[in-house]
């Protein structure tokens, strides 16, 4: 598949991986190929988020928004809601984690004891997104994955980047108009 990804997107996996390695993570997850889509500057994603709102000056409260969603352990709001439903209070959780274990005690950032030295996997949401680039891809008839089908792959499934992203107005109709309007968009 990632024969099929233009520069771009190679750029955005490899930046996926340093951003997890570089919060002592284990397992790339799809806040990482956020955190790394909203580093790119000049390539149609960045230019995507720029037509809604997101230059890549102002890109901070994006990454804050997934940093709150890490110290829930990657719960999302709409997650957090449900438990409260039930009587869990996850703020309470975590701040009484926090104050026992220091901050970003349940991000899951921390290297675990005896894992293996090296290039952190993609984890299975990871994969998820990628996939669902592909099919995002063929169902524009692009030829190439870019990093624009990664950022509306990670808009296309539940999870905090998405929430993050639609809380600044990138959603997946908001980004598929910006991309798409006017005719067929090729990545190349």
């Amino acid at each position: 598949m990632f024969e099929r990804f233009t520069k771009d997107a190679r750029e955005v996996v490899r930046g996926a991986v340093a951003s997890c390695q570089e919060a002592g993570g284990g397992t790339v997850g799809p806040e990482h190929l956020l955190l790394a889509l909203l580093d790119r500057e000049a390539s149609r994603g960045s230019f995507a988020l720029a037509a809604l709102g997101l230059p890549v000056e102002n890109r901070e409260p994006v990454r804050e928004g997934l940093d709150e969603a890490r110290r829930r352990a990657g719960l999302s709001r709409a997650d957090a809601d449900a438990l409260a439903d039930l009587g869990i209070d996850v703020t309470a959780i975590v701040s009484r984690v926090e104050e026992a274990h220091g901050v970003g005690a349940m991000s899951g950032d921390r290297p675990e004891r005896g894992r293996r030295i090296g290039r952190p996997a993609f984890g299975r949401d990871a994969k998820s997104v990628l996939e669902t680039s592909l099919r995002i891809a063929l169902a524009h008839r692009d030829r190439h994955i870019g990093d624009e089908h990664l950022l509306l792959a990670l808009t296309a499934r539940p999870g905090p980047p998405a929430e993050v992203l639609a809380d600044h107005g990138v959603t997946h109709t908001s980004l598929t108009r910006v991309l798409y309007s006017g005719g067929e968009a090729r990545a190349g």
